[in-house]
């Protein structure tokens, strides 16, 4: 499986971006796709995560902001909109599956919210 991310970049707090998370590979089953987060000093935090029966998780601290979308199976979302200087992070999609080894990564992008 191989995950790949784009998007991300700098932005001024109050602006929007979004993130976009593709799937290849042999896709047998995922339980979930997700957008995790990592800041400076800080351990890596779930953001959002969208099941494969439609089930949406977000952080406290991103919703009414955040919104993950898309297609479990192909390619995922995160569009981020009024966006604060603590949003700061390299952003990472995963992929969940019930199969060794469980967790897959994309390369990470990295979102800077400038004041």
């Amino acid at each position: 499986v191989q995950l790949q991310a784009s998007g991300g970049g700098l932005v001024q707090a109050g602006g929007s971006s979004m993130l976009s998370c593709a799937a290849s590979g042999s896709l047998r089953r995922i339980n979930s796709r997700g957008w995790y987060r990592q800041a400076p000093g800080k351990q890596r935090e779930l953001v959002a995560s969208i099941s494969r029966g439609g089930e949406i998780r977000y952080a406290d601290s991103v919703k009414g902001r955040f919104t993950i979308s898309g297609n479990v199976m192909s390619t995922v979302y995160l569009q981020m909109n009024g966006l604060e200087p603590e949003d700061t992070a390299v952003y990472y999609c995963n992929l969940n599956s019930p199969f060794s080894p469980f967790n897959w990564w994309g390369q990470g992008t990295q979102v800077t919210v400038s004041s």
